[in-house]
């Protein structure tokens, strides 16, 4: 169970990667990538497995934060719509807005932060 939890947790943070750093990337000419689509449909499904598996573990001493799991669910979709919408203009040849192409890593970032920064 430790290697799936751990092998999730690499795949969690490669997505946050493809989307942070597809962001950064093309960060003056704003764009939504199809690495920022991969990655944002790689942390939706790996979060919601890590979170079955932190779930299964689970003892009254230790219990899931299931507000800090809300609020990173709520985050992450916002990401994926806002990637599939943004995936999709660039896919068509169309241009992506610049709030549509900077709210797909915005998010992502403040999705990091809140992963990192909140106990």
């Amino acid at each position: 169970m430790d290697f799936l939890r751990y092998a999730l947790i690499f795949l969690h943070i490669l997505g946050a990667a493809a989307i942070f750093g597809g962001w950064l990337a093309n960060f003056k000419k704003p764009t939504v990538t199809q690495w920022q689509f991969i990655g944002a449909i790689v942390q939706v499904v790996t979060g919601l497995a890590l979170v079955g598996i932190a779930e299964a573990n689970a003892t009254p001493d230790s219990p899931v934060n299931h507000a800090k799991i809300a609020v990173k669910l709520i985050v992450a979709l916002v990401i994926l719509v806002a990637a599939i919408i943004g995936y999709r203009k660039a896919a068509k040849g169309q241009e992506v807005s610049t709030g549509l192409a900077h709210a797909v890593g915005g998010m992502a970032f403040i999705d990091i932060a809140v992963a990192t920064l909140w106990h």
